[in-house]
């Protein structure tokens, strides 16, 4: 009996909608326009680019709504996007201007205003390159950047392939901080030709991105601008470490001890590299957090070469340069021992 009476309700609510033409709120379909002005802007930052847009046409029925933006960007030819959901109308990033460079952005209007279920636009699209010029071959070959003892930067190139003598090169970089791009003051010259640059001080300048850009000048043919990007602390390359001793603990053990190398990078982001060669035979190589190794030794042993060399850790960057080598020599008779180098620079 109740069955009955449900049906009869249904079909009773059924005649009412289709007479007087009520129709359900959620069949009605909810459209967003995309974002509109959509571009890409290059301030001038060697790479670092702006991406900015406007909020879509006709949001008059979505005043209480909050509405968000997903952006997606690449350079072309990058099997993968990058994708930011952002409530702003800009965003920054740095991007290499050796390639093109690809995005797209769409409204979206979260399911509290839609009737539960999220609204999303068509596409906007957006692309900027910097129109090449000369031949690939002109740019800069074997770009070279190193940070030695994370104080001192500098970089050196190679002349492009088939460029004439009269072929000179500027550097000019950035990094966030600066109001502008700034060109290099002191270039190292091979003829005249600069090959290289010594940069000054570099302040707050760990731990962002550093843009530079090597163009090129020629009275015979264009030259083809090259970009790059580093992390400073990435390329540090530190000094040795200093005073290795060595230390017999007993008949069969050897300590080595040695200090941090000189300079400004804190103990705590060091790591070290341990190379032994015992009786010019067996090279063994160890890498240790400490300034301090226990080797353990034989009776046979007659000769060790140690040589130590360090480099910035994994806590302190993601990559760096190991500094050149320490080295102590020992050489045995008996139970006793005779350093040939001892607290060696």
């Amino acid at each position: 009996m109740a069955f009955v009476y449900l049906a009869i309700r249904c079909l009773c609510t059924f005649l009412i909608s289709t007479t007087f033409g009520y129709t359900s709120s959620s069949d009605i379909e909810i459209k967003v326009n995309p974002p509109q002005d959509f571009e890409i802007v290059d301030p001038g930052y060697l790479g670092y680019l702006y991406l900015q847009w406007q909020p879509p046409m006709s949001l008059d029925n979505f005043k209480e709504c909050t509405v968000e933006y997903e952006l997606k960007y690449r350079n072309i030819g990058s099997e993968t996007w990058t994708t930011i959901i952002t409530k702003n109308l800009h965003y920054k990033d740095g991007f290499d201007l050796n390639k093109g460079i690809e995005a797209k952005i769409h409204t979206l209007l979260p399911w509290q205003c839609t009737n539960g279920s999220e609204v999303q636009s068509s596409w906007a699209e957006a692309t900027y390159w910097i129109s090449p010029q000369g031949i690939p071959e002109t740019k800069v070959q074997d770009m070279d950047c190193v940070y030695y003892n994370w104080q001192y930067l500098l970089c050196s190139w190679k002349p492009g392939i088939g460029v004439l003598l009269d072929t000179n090169y500027n550097l000019f970089y950035w990094y966030e901080g600066l109001d502008h791009a700034l060109q290099c003051v002191d270039y190292i010259k091979v003829d005249g030709q600069n090959i290289g640059c010594r940069f000054p001080y570099l302040e707050s300048s760990d731990y962002k991105d550093f843009y530079i850009c090597v163009n090129g000048s020629s009275e015979t043919k264009p030259i083809r601008s090259s970009y790059f990007t580093f992390q400073l602390q990435n390329i540090v390359k530190p000094l040795p470490p200093v005073c290795l001793t060595c230390t017999q603990e007993s008949l069969y053990e050897i300590k080595l001890k040695w200090s941090i190398p000189l300079g400004p990078i804190p103990a705590r982001c060091f790591v070290y590299e341990i190379e032994i060669r015992e009786d010019d035979t067996t090279l063994v190589t160890t890498t240790v957090e400490n300034e301090t190794y226990t080797l353990k030794i034989t009776n046979e042993t007659r000769q060790l070469c140690f040589v130590v060399r360090s480099k910035v850790n994994i806590y302190c960057s993601d990559d760096g340069i190991w500094s050149d080598y320490l080295l102590t020599k020992l050489i045995f008779f008996h139970s006793f021992y005779i350093p040939e180098f001892f607290c060696d620079r």
